[in-house]
């Protein structure tokens, strides 16, 4: 016992040595011990491995599952190709004239920069021109005509009415005119209204006049030309959960949100007259609504920590005896403002093929994402892809008449307008 005693501190010092020498060895053999050489190369490949997966045989299908979009071969890449397809196809290589759901041509209609591409009533294209500041028709025969010999310099954004004969523009010094192109004359808004939606006959509209003091802002209604201005709901420091969505019905001004959740929002809908319409919930944030196309039902995009943080489509009845009712979510991950509207039922949209997780939190991490494009029918639930088009595009707006025949879209880096053939 005196032995022990006697030597301790010896034996705690041979110890912890000990220990330290075999925690320096198992480091060692971690990450300093040499690798044994590799076996010699037989000179022989198993075909068809790649990366350690075995290729796949063609294919043009996408398919959509509830975590998002896994594509399959025939969707990456500039020309919709990837490995394992057979060079010697060549309906894999030659895009399609009409859009059939693989690889389409895509043609360019407009190769200077753009800003909001919008349709008249003929359905004929209208856009701003950032190059030489001027607004264009693209006429049926494929010429285009301005809609005004004026030169608007340095337009930052413009909101057309429903009938695209006149529109609000807004500078980057925040001044902001309505132009109307019918009559080639000018009005100017007060500076401090913003977010503009023209009611659907385009004689009216409803904005958000920001106040000094935010407590004192309002949602606001005004004619076309912003005479007559009246208040119809005291938004104070709400303004950006209010959005300005005049709907098609002529019943909804605009939209509200308040939070319920972490995950969930209570939407509001805001008549014109203080009716007490129905609200509803939805299943996420980051909350953009876009209106069908006689107002009986609001598209719009959320995410939520289910889906990734990643956008996601549903659609809502939402006339005012039908508020919250048939509400459903499409499986399709994207944002609202990629979608348009052919007819009530029929909704055209730009979907990333891929999206990285946080991507509704942080749009722009989708800035390298190529898009496809799909068609979503309310009706019946069915979506299906209809064109892979022909070229790497991050597509930031589209256009699609009445009679379906073309789809326009505008890509984000170049700012330039392309036409795909729908029949």
């Amino acid at each position: 016992m005196n032995f022990f005693a006697r030597f301790k501190k010896l034996f705690i010092v041979i110890g912890f040595l000990a220990l330290v020498f075999i925690i320096g060895y198992f480091i060692w053999r971690l990450f300093f011990r040499a690798e044994p050489p590799a076996p010699p190369s037989s000179g022989t490949e198993t075909p068809g491995i790649i990366g350690g997966l075995p290729s796949v045989g063609p294919g043009t299908g996408t398919i959509i599952e509830p975590g998002g979009i896994s594509t399959l071969p025939g969707t990456g890449g500039s020309t919709g190709l990837s490995g394992g397809q057979n060079p010697g196809d060549n309906s894999l290589f030659t895009p399609n004239e009409i859009a059939v759901g693989g690889l389409t041509e895509t043609t360019v209609v407009n190769r200077n920069p753009s800003l909001n591409i919008t349709l008249d009533n003929s359905g004929q294209l209208q856009y701003y021109d950032r190059t030489d500041g001027k607004f264009y028709k693209l006429n049926a025969d494929g010429t285009k005509t301005t809609l005004s010999d004026r030169v608007f310099h340095s337009v930052q954004s413009v909101v057309w009415a429903p009938n695209s004969d006149k529109e609000v523009i807004e500078y980057p010094d925040g001044n902001k005119i309505v132009y109307n192109f019918s009559t080639q004359k000018q009005v100017t808004l007060p500076a401090h209204w913003e977010d503009f939606s023209f009611s659907a006959d385009g004689n009216k509209l409803v904005s958000k006049s920001i106040s000094y003091n935010t407590a004192d802002s309002w949602l606001i209604v005004s004619n076309a030309d912003g005479s007559q201005a009246t208040g119809i709901e005291k938004i104070g420091n709400n303004y950006d959960k209010v959005y300005s969505n005049w709907s098609p019905g002529n019943q909804i001004a605009a939209l509200y949100t308040e939070g319920v959740d972490f995950n969930r929002q209570e939407v509001y809908f805001v008549g014109l007259n203080g009716e007490n319409f129905k609200s509803t919930i939805i299943e996420g944030r980051g909350f953009e609504p876009q209106w069908s196309s006689e107002g009986s039902r609001l598209l719009y995009s959320v995410y939520n920590s289910a889906d990734n943080y990643n956008p996601r489509l549903w659609v809502v009845d939402a006339t005012s005896d039908t508020i919250g009712q048939n509400r459903r979510q499409l499986n399709i991950q994207t944002w609202a403002n990629k979608c348009t509207f052919a007819s009530d039922t029929e909704v055209y949209c730009a979907v990333p093929e891929e999206l990285p997780k946080g991507a509704g939190l942080l749009p722009q991490l989708a800035d390298e994402s190529k898009d496809l494009l799909y068609k979503i029918d309310l009706a019946t639930g069915a979506q299906k892809l209809i064109a892979i088009p022909n070229g790497y595009y991050n597509i930031s707006q589209i256009a699609v008449p009445e009679t379906q025949d073309y789809l326009y879209f505008t890509d984000k880096y170049s700012g330039s307008v392309y036409q795909i053939k729908l029949r």
